[in-house]
């Protein structure tokens, strides 16, 4: 039996990088991970290597079933030079969480774009829908556009065994999310890449385009930007019972302001202002049940004893979720020492 595997990676495009894909056939293929072989590609086409020198290898790093086509597994990979060392474009390589002692939960925003108009589903040809208010969580022909492309997504994304959390309409026309929790980095890092791939394909059969920057309506305009919340924990956070501790993490966040921005997402400058539930990204702040301050803690974490998580709500909804995982993994680790 012949079975077809969708190898993902991620292109050298810069500031943000973009997904590629190519197939390939395999006979009496077991489905299992160990079994799908390292592959080249010419990375000369995807920026990622001149011509004199093109081949680079896609290094399979996991796989489920791809319900979009039959027969076929996607298999999410990453890029290695030709020496089997990692290539510069490789974020997943810098992760250190081996243990899976780091849980991450990313909440994904996206706009749904008709590629005609170059602006969100629900918006007009000429002008703008009626204000933002009716859109977030919104029912109804009048206030919710894409939903079929977004519950074939969420199907999708359940049927390949993804640890997608829930969906919904976000504060603009147009506008949706999905969430993905799963216990260590690179496992997190890896299904929103595939979640992100699978809305692409089907996206792309509707003639839809996925709109990944962070404020693509422009920052002078009164509509809300996509971020990519990401919220974690380790497993001292989710036993130590110790408001010092979520104190000294957040406190160390603020001494790392840069590194985090620098691996945050590009244009994230247009969504970070200070409005639309953002803190600005030249300032730095925490508080509980603050959906305007930079890092949020949950009420949640303080009703359980100051045992749970916390949220980082400054990535942009194009950031690579394997580089803001290492830099949060980093960072936090970091003030946990210092204790």
């Amino acid at each position: 039996m012949k079975t077809k595997l969708e190898y993902i990676w991620l292109d050298g495009y810069k500031p943000t990088q973009s997904l590629r894909a190519k197939t390939r056939v395999e006979e009496n293929f077991s489905g299992k991970l160990e079994d799908c072989p390292v592959w080249s590609f010419d990375g000369s086409s995807t920026e990622q290597a001149t011509g004199g020198s093109s081949d680079l290898l896609l290094k399979p790093v996991a796989i489920c079933p791809d319900p979009t086509r039959k027969n076929t597994y996607a298999v999410m990979t990453e890029v290695l030079n030709a020496d089997g060392t990692p290539h510069e474009s490789n974020g997943r390589a810098h992760i250190d969480d081996d243990d899976e002692d780091f849980w991450f939960g990313f909440e994904q925003e996206y706009f749904l774009m008709d590629p005609q108009t170059n602006k969100p589903l629900g918006f007009p040809a000429d002008g703008y829908p009626a204000p933002q208010g009716p859109y977030y969580c919104g029912v109804g022909a009048q206030n919710a556009f894409g939903r079929e492309i977004v519950e074939e997504h969420f199907d999708v994304c359940l049927e390949a065994g993804l640890n997608i959390e829930g969906i919904n309409a976000e504060v603009a026309a147009g506008q949706w999310e999905f969430q993905i929790f799963a216990k260590g980095a690179h496992s997190a890092g890896d299904q929103i890449w595939l979640g992100r791939y699978f809305l692409e394909k089907i996206a792309e059969k509707y003639g839809v385009v996925v709109n990944w920057h962070p404020k693509p309506l422009g920052k002078e305009l009164d509509w809300n930007g996509s971020g990519m919340h990401a919220n974690f924990s380790n497993g001292l956070m989710r036993t130590c019972g110790d408001k010092n501790v979520f104190t000294a993490i957040c406190e160390e966040f603020g001494k790392n302001i840069k590194s985090h921005i620098d691996v945050y997402g590009a244009y994230n400058d247009q969504r970070l202002t200070g409005k639309h539930e953002t803190a600005a990204i030249t300032d730095f702040s925490y508080g509980v049940s603050d959906r305007g301050a930079s890092i949020r803690i949950p009420v949640g974490t303080i009703e359980n004893g100051w045992k749970g998580r916390l949220e980082d709500r400054r990535p942009a909804s194009n950031g690579d979720p394997y580089k803001i995982a290492a830099v949060i993994i980093k960072t936090t680790s970091k003030a946990v020492k210092g204790l």
